[in-house]
Parts: C-alpha cells; structure tokens; sequence
C-alpha cells in the first residue's frame, strides 16, 4: 500500500508537496508513525524507477521537491527516534529511511553533519549489546551516508563527521571478533571497505594526510587478519581501484607509500587461500572457496605491478627453499605464483628457470592437491619454456604422468594445451606424439573442456607443420571424430536410436577453428581435400538430427569453422550446403541456419558468380523468418532468429549492397527492422541498428566506387518509402522501450540518415517530435515545446556523431 501511494505521488503531478501533506496528516499519531516512514522510505527508491518511466522533466521536478523537504524527514525521523527511544523495530525503520534519503542524495551535507541521528548512529555501532538486525540496519545506513558523499569536496562537514565516527569502531570491530560474531564482523568490514571507497581519492592525492589518514587501510588489513575469507573478500573491489588508480597515475614515490600495504594485504591473502591441513584430493573450483581463490587469483593480477612480479615471484619461491613448510602452505604458495607468473620477466632469469626445474622434479607422493596447482603453475610458464627450449621434453613428461591420473587428467590437459599455444613452433617436433594423445584422448579422465582444448593445442601446432604434411595430419587428426560420428549414423539407420553426437562435432569444430596455416596466394589449401572428404559425414548427422535445435547448432558451428579455416577453397561446398540449409529450415527454422548463411555471405559475397546463388538463399530463408516473426510478440520471443537475421542482411550490405538493394526482398527486410528496432534484447537491437545503419551509409561519401550513385539511388528509394517510419519508431523505442545503453547505437543510425539526406531528415524528425505525448496521464508534462525545439536544433546541426549521441540519451 504504502508503494502504491509513493508511485501515485510521483505520478500526479497536480500533488504538490506529496512529503509535506504526508507529514502534516500523519505524525502527531504515534501509531500511524511505522506506516508514514513506510512512504517516506520507498518514495526516494521509486524515483529511478524503469517501470514507471515518470520522463526526466517530472524525475527534476520531484527530486527538487525531495530535497526541499528533506530536513522536514530528518527532523521528523530525529523526533520518532526521541520519543520511541529504545524501540528496536522503529529503530531499524528509521536507519532504513534515512538510507534511503542518502541514495537519493538529496540530503543537506551542513545539516546531516550536526543531526542527532548521525550521533545515535555511532552509538549504536560502537555498543557491543547492540542486536543483529539493529546492527545491519545502522551498517546499511552508514553505507548509503558514505556513498552519498561520494564528491568528498563539496560535502566536508558531513564527510568529516563520517570519518572520524567510522575510525572509532576499531574496539567494536575487536570485540565482535572475541565473540566470534561473524554478522557484526562483515558488517564492520563493510562499513570500513565503504569508508576506503569513498576517500579513496582523496587518500591518493594526499596520503597520510587529514582525510587521506591512511588508518583507513590500516582497518582493511585488520580485516584482512581475519581467519574467515568471505570477510576480506567484501574489501577487494577497493584493492582493485585503488590498484588503478596508482597504475593510471604512474608515481612512484606514491607508489612507495602504498607498496607495504598491498605487500601485507598479498601475506593474508596467501594465508587465506591455504586448504584445510586434513583436506584430500585436488582443490575444488566450483564451491565457494574455489571461487574465492579465483578472485584472490584476480586481484593478485591487478595489484602486483606495486610490488614487482619477479620480487613477489622470488621472495614466495625462497619460503618454499629455504623452510620446510606443511603441504597447504606449499600449495597455496604455489597458487599464489601461478598467478602472477604471467607477468614474470621469462628473459634471462635464474629464479624462474630454477622454479620450472624444481617443480618438474617433485615426487610423486607429495600431497595430490600440491601435484596439481604445480601443474597448473608449470601451465602459466609456458612462455619461460619458450624461451628455454631445454626444458620442453621436461616439462612434457611431468605433464603427460599427471595427464595418465584422473584427478589431474584435465589441469594436464589445459597445461599441455598452454604449451602448444605459446611454444608452437618448438612443439611442431612433438606433433606425433600430441596426435597419439588425441587419438586416444577418451582413454584418458578429461572433462569435457579439457579435452576440447588439448585438441585446439593439437591445431595450433599441426598449422605449423609444413605444407605438403598438412592435409594428412590434419586427416589423421580428425579420423577419430569421424569415425565416431559414422558409428552413430550407423547404429541409428540399424536400430532408430539417435545418440548424441555433439562431442564429436565440437571436438571437430575446434580443430577447423584453430587450423590456420599460412597459405601463399595461388597455393591449394591444404585443409580443403580434408574437409571436402568430411562434409558427407556433417551432412548426414545434420539431417539424422534436424529437429534438435542443440544439435543443429553445432552442426552449423563445425561448418562456420570448415568454411572459414579453407575461404574460398571451399567453393564446391556451396550449393550442396545451400541447398541443404534451405530445405531443413522450410520445416525447422533454427536460427543458426541464418548465421552460417551469414559467413557464406562474408566469404562468398564478393565473387560475381556467387551473388545470384546467396540472394537466393537470402529470399528462401526470409519466407519462413517473416512467417515466424509475424506471429504475435514473436520478435521478443525470439530475439536469436532477429539477431541472426539481421547479421545475414547486414553482411550482404557489407559484401554485396547493389544485390541486396536492386532485389524484392530489401522492403521486407527494411519494414522488419523498423518493427525489431522496439526490442530490449541487447544482441538483437544491436544487430537492428548495425544493419540500418550500414546499410543507409552505403549511400554516404564514397563516391569513388563504379556503383555509388546506383547504390545512392537505390537507398533513396527505401528512405523515401520507409524513413518516416523509421524515425518515428526510433524516437518512441527510445522514450519508451529501450534501455539507455542502446542510445548511442540509435544515435549512429539517425546520425547515417541526416549524413544521406539532412534536408528529408530534419522534416521527417520534426514531424517525429510532434507526435510524442507531451503530458502524462497524470498531468506530469513529459516535455516542453522548447526542449523539443532545442533536441531538434541540436541534432540536426551537430557537426560529428558523439554529439547526437550525447543528445538522444540527455533528453530522452
């Protein structure tokens, strides 16, 4: 109820002084005090709200209105807190009101900083008996305060008091540690991460300094300390802007005061990701802690450049040396150089060729999550093997033992595909040997991902082979697949069963994708006999299974790769592919159907023999898109086949304009757009806008081509018929359907059609303006003639694209 009365306030524009009327109705009752504070918490939240999409002119308006009658709020919440005192539940709807107030960012900075609530706020947090709901209640206000303040200079009374208030919950923080009071503890953490977020600035500009009193990272570190790592956790978006913003600065004297902290933070950080001493196994990725250590793995990344890689690198290298730590502190040493040695200087560095020899040399009966991080650090050094050729066979063999034990099967896998990636040319040697891995790669325990990128590895060296030994290893490559695809066709014409061949065809798709040798012009393309002797195959599983959508998609995908690995060496392909594409999509119109159509088009669309055959393809495959996506809400039910479609269209206007423009089936394809450009799907309006665009800039400039004035007539034609279509649509989906990062894309389209005709443009916007709502059903004006007026003159004599874009998103 009390949500219904806030949205109807903000919607009645005749309700002036929504808060005062409230107020003045309702307060002198106590009991009608817990529903008043109900309105005046949600009212601020609904401000921003997409759903009633009040228009900015109205959204103005009420927020002037908030703020004038914000210190009334807060006098109003002061008094209720005075009179109800210790009331626990009233307690919490205030702090959850006044927070909401601070998210509007409404409230007087002067008057905050001397209010009561502020001051009953910091009791409250300081006192240890204080509740758990009480407690999150006044975190989450303190947050919202501080968040508020974001713009430190121009708020200094009330963000002073918030500073020194937050440096005084140290003790509290202590206590709810001794109390093991975990909820009071993330609460503390979060109040001082928040407190970093918001002087964070200012502690960079002047460290050490008033405001930038670096006893605020001292907290942080604190809760680093802390022997739970979901607490340290909620502080790494901070280490990571912070990390930013001394990276972008460049300073390194700053870069010296900071280097201690984040030399302590990266300590605790290593403590933390240790596992526990009797855990068995490998680590886990996927539960909570995995993840942790993913994000610790991140952070570490971003932060490292402070303390130096090879420093950092080194000096965790020599605790492994030097003591004799217990295998979690080894293993997590180990995940911690994994890391950063990316980032590790690979030329001429004996601690780093000394870690890859020590680690290729541990025994087997070390801690089996030890082996494994140490497999995944010998993956990450992939570019010290490269520039140490001697450490190749090494290597290989410590990876190929784990590859033969189940629980490191797969991090072997992806360390050897790491190998192959960065060390290819040193592996081309090795070729047989990785044809043998993949021959038998399901006798092996590989995930599926695994297993998928052993192959790629398998490519990316198999490409550097010479030319005339392509063709057959690529053969040999893809024999098992092959095989295996063959034995299903087979056992489904046998008995009617159909299993599931998408391993195979992924396993496939990955080879063609990563096999890119490099061919001279006039040279056969070595994959090309491959491919064309597979194609029956592929043929066959695509028609064995064309009602699974699933399973058609990586028929199509496998085929993208086969066409793009050989270009035009696939020419013979064509018309079987067309033909075939054409008739399974009349009965089942799976949307890959129109992308695979897509890389024809892209590959095929420049050759003169080719064009008649692809627009063919192009009018067979739009009958049943129209037919589908004329049902109703079809488009937003089917947001892929729209995003395909148009990916089809726009390579044709990419490839081959004149065609696509001099044929019946462009008016269609045009009206679709115009309909498509309302959909908030983010792939699909993109794809709408890219076409439209692209396609009216064919017309734009580039007069040096023989068909230009053709193609400028022809899309003359189309404007003429369907432009003020166009730009109505436009400028409703803006106002009314689309989220604002679509803007700058619908500003690009209408930025094309004013470069191809600014006269027609500027009538046909004016004549858009005119028609949109110019008040709310609750009397709220949406928009003033002058601001209409304005939008037009401002579109139409911008001199360059950023500034309609700009515009569009300013006043819609």
């Amino acid at each position: 109820l009390a949500l219904a009365i806030a949205d109807l306030a903000l919607q009645m524009a005749s309700w002036k002084g929504c808060v005062h009327t409230l107020i003045e109705k309702y307060n002198d009752d106590i009991s009608s005090m817990p529903f008043l504070i109900e309105i005046l918490t949600v009212l601020p939240e609904e401000v921003h709200s997409r759903s009633l999409r009040i228009g900015a002119n109205r959204r103005t308006e009420i927020i002037e209105d908030l703020a004038y009658y914000s210190n009334t709020v807060v006098s109003l919440l002061t008094t209720c807190v005075e009179k109800t005192g210790s009331d626990e539940k009233m307690l919490i709807k205030v702090f959850r009101c006044l927070g909401s107030w601070f998210n509007l960012g409404v409230l007087d900075s002067n008057f905050m900083a001397n209010s009561q609530l502020l001051m009953v706020l910091f009791q409250i947090l300081q006192r240890d008996e204080t509740s758990t709901n009480l407690h999150e209640a006044a975190s989450d206000c303190i947050c919202s305060a501080l968040y508020a303040i974001e713009n430190v200079d121009t708020n200094i009374p009330l963000a002073l008091q918030l500073f020194q208030g937050v440096l005084t919950f140290e003790t509290a923080y202590h206590m709810a540690v001794a109390r093991e009071d975990l909820d009071k503890v993330l609460n503390y953490c979060r109040i001082f991460t928040e407190l970093c977020e918001t002087f964070l600035e200012t502690t960079v500009r002047t460290p050490g300094q008033g405001m930038g009193d670096l006893r605020m990272l001292e907290l942080l570190l604190i809760c680093a300390g802390h022997p739970q790592y979901e607490v340290v956790e909620i502080s790494f978006n901070f280490w990571y802007r912070l990390g930013e913003h001394l990276y972008k600065i460049n300073d390194a004297n700053l870069n010296n005061i900071f280097r201690p902290y984040i030399q302590r933070l990266l300590h605790c950080l290593a403590r933390h990701c240790q596992l526990d001493p009797d855990h068995e196994g490998i680590p886990e990725e996927t539960d909570d802690f995995g993840e942790f250590r993913m994000r610790v793995s991140d952070l570490v990344k971003d932060v490292i450049f402070l303390v130096g890689s090879m420093e950092c690198f080194s000096q965790l290298y020599s605790t492994l040396k030097d003591g004799n730590p217990p295998w979690e502190v080894t293993e997590a040493v180990l995940f911690i150089m994994a890391s950063i040695a990316k980032s590790v200087d690979p030329e001429n560095n004996p601690t780093v060729a000394e870690v890859l020899q020590q680690v290729v040399l541990l025994p087997e009966n070390v801690h089996m999550a030890v082996r494994y991080t140490s497999i995944e650090l010998v993956g990450e050094m992939s570019e010290v093997v490269d520039r140490n050729p001697r450490f190749l066979d090494p290597v290989l063999n410590y990876l190929m033992k784990g590859l033969r034990e189940k629980p490191l099967a797969s991090a072997a896998a992806k360390a050897i595909h790491n190998i192959c990636s960065v060390c290819r040319d040193h592996m081309a040697q090795h070729f047989q040997g990785l044809l043998e891995i993949a021959r038998s790669l399901d006798s092996f325990a590989l995930s599926t991902e695994a297993a998928v990128g052993l192959l790629k590895g398998t490519a990316l060296v198999l490409a550097r082979l010479p030319l005339e030994k392509i063709a057959e290893c690529l053969s040999d490559l893809c024999a098992v697949q092959v095989v295996a695809l063959k034995k299903l066709l087979a056992e489904q014409s046998t008995n009617g069963k159909s299993a599931d061949p998408t391993v195979w065809l992924d396993r496939l798709a990955v080879i063609f994708r990563h096999t890119n040798p490099i061919v001279e012009n006039g040279q056969t393309h070595p994959c090309q006999k491959v491919i064309q002797e597979i194609w029956p195959v592929l043929s066959e599983t695509l028609n064995a299974h064309q009602a699974d959508n699933r399973i058609v998609e990586r028929c199509c995908r496998c085929l993208r790769f086969a066409v793009r690995c050989v270009g035009k060496g696939s020419a013979s392909l064509l018309q079987p592919l067309v033909t075939q594409m054409v008739s399974v999509y009349q009965v089942y119109p799976h949307s890959c159907f129109l992308y695979l159509g897509s890389i024809l088009v892209d590959e095929y669309g420049m050759e003169e023999g080719c064009r008649q055959g692809l627009l063919d393809m192009l009018q067979a495959l739009c009958m049943p898109t129209f037919q589908l996506l004329e049902q109703p809400n079809s488009l937003r039910n089917h947001p892929d086949t729209v995003d395909d479609l148009f990916r089809l269209a726009t390579r044709f206007v990419q490839r081959s304009p004149v065609t696509l423009l001099g044929s019946s089936i462009i008016i269609h394809i045009i009206q679709c757009a115009v309909a498509a450009t309302s959909l908030d799907h983010r792939d699909a309006n993109c794809s709408v806008m890219k076409f439209i665009r692209d396609l009216v800039h064919t017309g734009v400039g580039n007069d040096h081509e023989e068909d230009f004035d053709l193609r400028k007539r022809l899309i003359g034609q189309a404007m003429e018929q369907n432009g003020q279509q166009l730009i109505n649509q436009l400028l409703h989906s803006c106002c009314f359907c689309l989220p604002p990062y679509t803007l700058p894309d619908v500003a690009e389209v209408l930025w094309e059609i004013m470069l191809f005709n600014r006269p027609m443009f500027c009538r046909w916007l004016e004549n858009a303006l005119k028609g949109l709502p110019k008040q709310t059903a609750g009397g709220a004006v949406t928009v003033t003639h002058k601001q209409l007026t304005d939008f037009h003159k401002q579109v139409t004599s911008a001199e360059e694209c950023k500034q309609p874009s700009h515009d569009t998103r300013l006043n819609l």
